[in-house]
């Protein structure tokens, strides 16, 4: 599966995407809002990707390319729940927004949800506003949700239904 955007290239992991993946696994600046600490060893990257792979060609997620590059990973680990993290040195370009958009897109093409769901660190201030600015809509929150290593943190949800990403896409 490849879905390719102007800049970008979203496409089913590989065995081969192991070295760049690692990279964007185990940078703590990435990783700081994951649901895991940054990957202290290649074999951690191995299994997580592995485990990737072994979703199949067609589950929604996706690694990220970028001028050849693999610079992170967007999609649907657990549809109908999205997530995301890129490299640091790709931020602040409107790349995380375009594979957002792209999985999005796809997701709500080919699959039967009638919403998707994120879970985002009330810290993450920039990852709260690429939520906002795709017409995602804060629907809760809650405490001590997930032990990231030897510390607890909280959780604001939000849902994107279809028909507000009809809206937000014609707009």
């Amino acid at each position: 599966m490849e879905i390719a955007t102007p800049r970008l290239k979203l496409r089913t992991a590989q065995p081969a995407d192991l070295a760049g993946i690692h990279a964007v696994l185990s940078d703590a600046s990435a990783m700081r809002w994951w649901a895991t600490p940054p990957h202290k060893t290649i074999e951690e990257s191995e299994a997580w990707l592995t485990a990737m792979i072994a979703n199949g060609p067609d589950h929604p997620d996706f690694i990220i390319e970028c001028a050849g590059e693999v610079i992170g990973k967007v999609g649907f680990w657990a549809p109908p729940e999205v997530g995301y993290v890129l490299r640091p040195s790709h931020w602040g370009r409107g790349l995380a927004s375009e594979a957002l958009t792209a999985a999005i897109d796809h997701l709500f093409a080919h699959y039967s949800f009638d919403q998707i769901t994120a879970d985002v660190d009330p810290a993450n201030d920039a990852s709260i506003r690429l939520l906002e600015r795709m017409g995602f809509t804060k629907t809760g929150s809650a405490e001590r949700t997930m032990q990231v290593g030897d510390v607890w943190v909280d959780s604001l949800f939000y849902a994107l239904t279809r028909s507000a990403w009809a809206v937000q896409r014609k707009a």
